[in-house]
């Protein structure tokens, strides 16, 4: 099952045909070698949905040594910038590891005021390409940290601090063959996301977390550990349905002050690039051109669509026809509501043309961002444009590393472009990207416990996505490494088919908090299933 594009075939090819075969308008800046290389804005014109985004790129300086370690310490002083929300360290090579402390603070734009010192995340290699891809070694790739979402932003202070040694030397001297503990070529990447597209309807960003419940009192949003949440206790729900509560308003009209609502599936207006087409035309069997989100259906809906996807709808009624046995029902959940790369507002000039596909998703790898618990539920689709920003033009990926990304309010993100329906190859868990597919929730959980709407993002999406390739969420799966630092390449490991980032490599993704939740995932997304 290489592709999904069985229905709506015609349109589909119709509209790959005319795409022009346009570079992409946008590259990144060379950078000369050295600590002095100048700074750089980079920049690009979205759809039209909003206004552009940037990136600014600043080469760390030396700084006095730490007074109690006498460790080596990188960074930039405070000083004024251009708007920017989100930060990140990157190096020029991408096998290079950064050992050490990296701390940041920023100056509000609209107040003002400093913020503590914030850590980020400095072990990211992890989540990358799969050795000896075209992705890996394209020339264009870098190491960097996890991304840190600060807020709208207009100063920053950085220092990166490097682990002591063992003994009395704190960085190998001029000449020494010991690996440096901070990796040359240091930059600064301070991410503006752009403005937001038109508003989406948006759920509260006030969304419980899983502390939120008393221990062994049922939340009402989060399905409790080994059993399904009230989703999968209604398998004929609309998992994107509200709680079909009358408002007393005219159908079509917004509740707060009767003004007209946009059906969330309509799509964009104005005119499209050869890219934004082509990631939208990837999705034509599920949603119209254009569209902004991927609508929700019921599980008869999604039961048709499946057999249409797999072209088993003809087959199903010539042996219904012969007298044969119906065709058999598959196990699948219900599909949620997807927001596409239109909806959050997605740069298309900014990726490789082209999608780069799997055999199969035989397995759902489940991460965090690792970028930080403070945003809104309204701020996600900026989150997003940040991250996408920061993987293809700081660190010099193809495309955004995850397939999809749930915010805190459980909703759902189309992330690589290819088709949500797809086996798009990502690069997210180095090392198992081939057959499998990668769902970032938004935030960092190594210590804070998930949201309970986004715990059920995730088995609503697992439960479908799984479904359409046959497999069971609560089961075991293999899969063959590409190599990493748990399994070496060409071996078969036996996985939870919802399994952690952790899982296939050593790293502490996905916040052990979030890991604990899989349980809570997996037997909910099978019971979406109907197993």
């Amino acid at each position: 099952m290489r592709r999904f594009l069985a229905s709506s075939i015609g349109v589909t090819c119709a509209v790959a045909l005319a795409l022009p075969l346009v570079p992409s308008g946008v590259a990144a800046a060379a950078a000369a070698p050295g600590g002095t290389t100048p700074a750089v804005t980079r920049a690009a014109v979205t759809n039209g949905a909003g206004t552009p985004g940037s990136t600014q790129s600043l080469p760390l300086q030396p700084l006095d040594p730490d007074r109690a370690s006498g460790a080596a310490t990188f960074g930039l002083a405070p000083r004024s910038v251009r708007p920017f929300s989100l930060v990140g360290v990157i190096w020029d090579d991408p096998a290079a590891e950064l050992h050490g402390q990296v701390q940041v603070r920023a100056r509000a734009a609209d107040t003002g005021v400093w913020s503590g010192w914030q850590d980020v995340e400095t072990h990211n290699a992890d989540h990358a390409a799969d050795p000896e891809t075209a992705e890996r070694t394209s020339g264009r790739a870098r190491g960097a940290t996890a991304p840190l979402w600060v807020g709208a932003s207009d100063g920053v202070e950085i220092r990166v601090r490097a682990e002591s040694r063992s003994g009395s030397e704190a960085e190998p001297k001029a000449g020494s063959e010991s690996t440096p503990l901070l990796p040359p070529g240091m930059r600064l990447e301070l991410v503006d996301p752009g403005e937001d597209p038109p508003p989406q309807d948006i759920p509260s960003e006030d969304a419980p977390s899983e502390d939120t419940p008393s221990e062994g009192t049922p939340s009402g949003d989060t399905p409790s550990e080994g059993t399904p949440s009230e989703g999968a206790e209604n398998p004929d729900r609309n998992p994107g349905e509200g709680t079909g509560e009358n408002t007393g308003q005219p159908s079509g009209q917004n509740p707060a002050d009767g003004s007209a609502v946009v059906p969330a599936d309509a799509p964009r207006t104005g005119v499209m690039s050869a890219e934004a087409t082509a990631a939208s035309a990837a999705n034509a069997p599920l949603a119209p051109l254009g569209a902004t989100e991927i609508p929700a259906l019921n599980r008869a809906e999604t039961e048709e669509e499946y057999h249409v996807l797999r072209g088993t709808e003809a087959a199903g009624q010539e042996g219904n026809a012969g007298g044969q046995a119906p065709r058999a029902e598959p196990y699948i959940g219900p599909r949620p509501g997807i927001v596409t790369r239109s909806g959050w507002g997605a740069d298309e000039s900014l990726r490789e043309q082209g999608f780069v596909y799997t055999d199969k998703v035989s397995a759902a790898f489940v991460h965090h961002s690792a970028s930080g618990n403070n945003y809104t539920c309204a701020e996600a689709p900026s989150v997003i444009r940040s991250i996408y920003r920061y993987h293809t033009e700081s660190m010099g990926w193809r495309d955004i590393g995850y397939n999809f990304l749930v915010d805190k309010c459980g909703k759902i993100y189309e992330g690589r472009a290819g088709g949500v329906a797809n086996p798009v190859l990502g690069a997210h868990t180095l090392g198992f990207n081939s057959n499998s597919m990668g769902v970032a929730v938004l935030g960092t959980f190594s210590s804070t416990s998930p949201p309970a709407a986004a715990v059920t993002g995730v088995a609503q999406l697992t439960a479908w996505k799984l479904g359409l390739h046959g497999m069971d969420p609560s089961a075991k799966t293999y899969l063959t490494s590409g190599g990493g630092n748990l399994y070496g390449k060409g071996t078969q490991v036996r996985l939870n088919v919802i399994s952690g980032h952790r899982d296939g490599f050593n790293t502490e993704c996905p916040g052990g908090k979030l890991y604990d939740k899989l349980g809570t995932v997996r037997s909910a997304a099978a019971g979406y299933q109907g197993r």
